[in-house]
């Protein structure tokens, strides 16, 4: 027999309500997907992203700016690996994530990170996507103007694809 519970009948109206509502935990992503509620990764605002509990506004800022500069995130992986971070630490958000890009070859996700801050050229080199002219480059860039903050700020220095971007997001950390 279904009981009546007032208070996921109130979270339930609050979030429908609510287009920004923030989510504050697996219990409320997981009400909003029953709901009908979805985050399109690859065409989310900075106030989705922050709908989702955990998520910070530099973290947010980073999605967006990488969508719009053309990476495509296919899976929660993607999202991981953009802000360098454990895809773990994602997983209840897959309930209401969506990603409209999704391409059916298979993609190769690696868990061997260079550090772009302290590396050498020669490390640099040996990343897949880089030659030796563009390892050289991000070396003097960051001997000439300081450490890279993060993916952004490096695709901005380096004036890099969205394309090219997307491969290298699953080998550097910052």
């Amino acid at each position: 027999m279904f009981r009546f519970n007032p208070r996921l009948q109130k979270l339930r109206n609050q979030i429908l309500s609510d287009p920004y509502y923030r989510f504050q935990s697996a219990e409320e992503i997981a009400i909003a997907s029953q709901l009908g509620i979805r985050i399109d990764a690859n065409n989310a605002t900075v106030d989705d992203w922050l709908r989702l509990p955990g998520l910070s506004i530099h973290q947010a800022r980073t999605l967006v700016e990488l969508s719009r500069s053309g990476v495509k995130f296919y899976c929660l992986e993607d999202i991981a690996a953009a802000l360098s971070v454990s895809p773990g630490r994602f997983e209840y958000f897959q309930a209401i994530l969506t990603f409209s890009f999704y391409d059916d070859e298979a993609i190769e996700i690696t868990t061997k990170f260079i550090n772009i801050n302290t590396a050498t050229v020669d490390a640099i080199a040996n990343v897949p996507f880089i030659d030796l002219l563009l390892a050289e480059a991000v070396v003097t860039n960051r001997l000439e103007n300081g450490l890279y903050r993060d993916i952004v700020d490096f695709q901005k220095r380096l004036n890099l694809s969205g394309d090219l971007l997307a491969q290298l997001m699953y080998y550097l950390k910052f």
